[in-house]
């Protein structure tokens, strides 16, 4: 894979961009809606670090996003100390609960895991935003949840993309009275534009800091945050989820939520061409990321120019091949031996590259590599579900990067939705419904257990390189996330566009493996494209067996990717917020 020249000028002709890329010269933010972005500059500006700023905006996600990210949801974070040249990952994933039974959704559903209580894991998030300031930050959580706790108090006018959302899933939301109480005001979804108020969730955080603030004083930064903690997992927010679940024949216990704390762990990286690129570990896809780019590594990706028909045929069918590799090998690492070093190796990946044919599509999901792993066997997980029509909806999430004074760099993607479970009555909080994410087949590397993590879509990523340029980048999506974001790390790598054209550069996706989601379809040979690229690209690559279809021009299910380009020896910061969502970058 050829890198780009030095200069930001894009070699991609053609290419431009419908809001300008936002430089600046001492912190930049780019989150996944404006508010947030807000939320997280109000902090730089008074003084916070990269921390302080991206866990205030991701708290505030959790109030302007709230059908796609929940306070009590998921929150993997990507830190880079700068001081330290060191990249750390805190999970932001909670487990199953110890009373969790795979069997049971084997008897009584047929193997699916059905909306509700049930698909409910130990909700992560908050622990994650507390360690993060804990370790990393230089601010109390009052001051990070300031803006998130206003917001839901007071109200934010009501967004177009969350309107629909919430809309296409009215049935979703009239199912529990809890639900349709916070995101039915009157009966009926909100309108664009009308104010939506969430009061509970506001009362649930200002709790959070009364908690606090009754220690802080005397005790300090560190005691109050630990008292905000322990107000979720062992105070009255934990009574409230825990009474809720025993009411309704959910698995959370005491137990599950006391003795919760989220992983802090090492990154994995895989170096390509000037960059160290560093993502999660298994437990979530970050990996497939690296496998991707590994692969690309041997192909002269600028020769092929961009988005032409060999390009995206060599893209889908690398990503192709990192998906088989998900499927057959990524689960929670405390349960399944993921042979990482081999999977990531020059080695491996020039024996997957040789799977790549010159115009011919793999016409299903390609075989899984070889590795010595104690996960299951290779090919005795059959449960591949061939569906018809169009991939469903990803049930989604949202990103936040920050790029502080001092080169440090935040990189985070919250997530959870509230369609799929119950809002638990009097919070406003709707407890991580990622078990969705698992699978029921003993056979499958993810398979559930009492006490693992489900396999997580969501996963932020950093890349740096070699002249100390710092690149965090991520996306919502789902499926689509890994995809979006090679894309857009290829458009800056390799064709040297800047970060706001490569997150408006047209993208793709490949289908052809099976969904994260329970119950987990996938689409043999689907390739769809936004309908910016050549229609003549898509019949050629529709000849070469490649189930084309098309999105339209722009389109949020492409993913909605966030980057900030910080380079040391320019003392500049660029931004890029993707149009395709209400992303928003702000930076001085």
């Amino acid at each position: 894979m050829t890198s780009a020249p030095a200069a930001w000028t894009p070699i991609a002709d053609g290419i431009e961009s419908h809001r300008p890329v936002l430089m600046g010269t001492r912190h930049m933010i780019v989150a996944g809606h404006y508010a947030a972005a807000h939320a997280g500059l109000i902090v730089l500006e008074a003084g916070g670090n990269a921390v302080d700023a991206g866990v205030a905006a991701a708290i505030a996600l959790g109030v302007v996003q709230s059908d796609i990210v929940n306070v009590a949801g998921v929150a993997p974070i990507m830190i880079y100390r700068a001081e330290a040249r060191e990249v750390v990952t805190i999970s932001g994933l909670g487990p199953w609960p110890r009373a969790a039974k795979a069997d049971l959704f084997r008897d009584r559903f047929g193997g699916k895991i059905p909306e509700g209580l049930l698909r409910t894991v130990v909700p992560a998030a908050p622990d994650a935003w507390i360690t993060a300031l804990e370790r990393y930050g230089t601010m109390s959580f009052g001051e990070v949840a300031s803006a998130a706790i206003r917001l839901a108090r007071d109200g934010f006018p009501m967004h177009t993309l969350m309107a629909e959302m919430i809309a296409l899933n009215l049935e979703a939301y009239r199912r529990w009275p809890s639900n349709a109480a916070v995101y039915l005001p009157g009966g009926r979804p909100p309108q664009a534009g009308e104010i939506f108020v969430q009061a509970d969730l506001g009362r649930t955080l200002q709790y959070m800091v009364d908690e606090e603030n009754a220690v802080r004083p005397k005790g300090g930064r560190l005691a109050g945050l630990e008292a905000a903690r322990r107000a979720f997992y062992r105070g009255d927010i934990a009574a409230r989820i825990l009474s809720f679940h025993r009411e309704n024949d959910g698995w959370l216990a005491e137990a599950d939520m006391a003795e919760f704390r989220v992983g802090i762990e090492p990154p994995v990286r895989s170096r390509v061409g000037d960059y160290d690129v560093y993502a999660c570990g298994p437990w979530c896809q970050g990996p497939m990321l690296l496998q991707a780019l590994n692969v690309l590594k041997g192909i002269d990706l600028r020769r092929l120019g961009h988005n032409s028909v060999d390009y995206v045929h060599a893209v889908a069918e690398a990503l192709k091949l990192a998906f088989a590799d998900r499927e057959r090998y990524y689960g929670d690492p405390r349960f399944v031996n993921v042979p990482l070093d081999l999977l990531l190796s020059d080695a491996y990946a020039g024996a997957r590259r040789a799977l790549i044919r010159p115009k011919q599509a793999w016409p299903e999901l390609p075989p899984a590599g070889e590795a010595q792993s104690d996960a299951p066997a290779a090919g005795a997980w059959t449960g591949l579900r061939a569906a018809a029509g169009i991939p469903p909806i990803p049930r989604d999430t949202s990103y936040v990067c920050v790029v502080d004074r001092h080169g440090n760099a935040f990189s985070a993607t919250p997530s959870d939705i509230s369609y799929d479970t119950q809002v638990v009555p009097g919070t406003g909080l709707c407890p991580s419904s990622r078990g969705s994410q698992s699978w029921t087949d003993p056979k499958h590397a993810s398979c559930l257990a009492p006490g693992k993590r489900p396999r997580l879509t969501p996963s932020p990523a950093i890349a740096i390189s070699k002249h100390g340029v710092v690149f965090p980048f991520g996306t919502p999506g789902g499926d689509v996330q890994a995809q979006a974001m090679l894309q857009v790390f290829l458009n800056v790598a390799v064709f040297g566009m800047n970060p706001q054209q490569a997150v408006e550069a047209p993208r793709f996706a490949t289908f052809s493996f099976p969904d994260s989601w329970d119950p987990h379809p996938y689409y043999p040979g689907r390739l769809t494209l936004e309908r910016r690229i050549a229609e003549e690209t898509g019949q050629i690559l529709a000849s070469y067996g490649h189930d084309v279809t098309w999105w339209p021009a722009w389109i949020w299910r492409a993913g909605a990717v966030c980057a900030i380009q910080a380079d040391p020896t320019q003392s500049v910061l660029m931004g890029g917020a993707d149009p395709r969502r209400p992303s928003y970058a702000l930076g001085v």
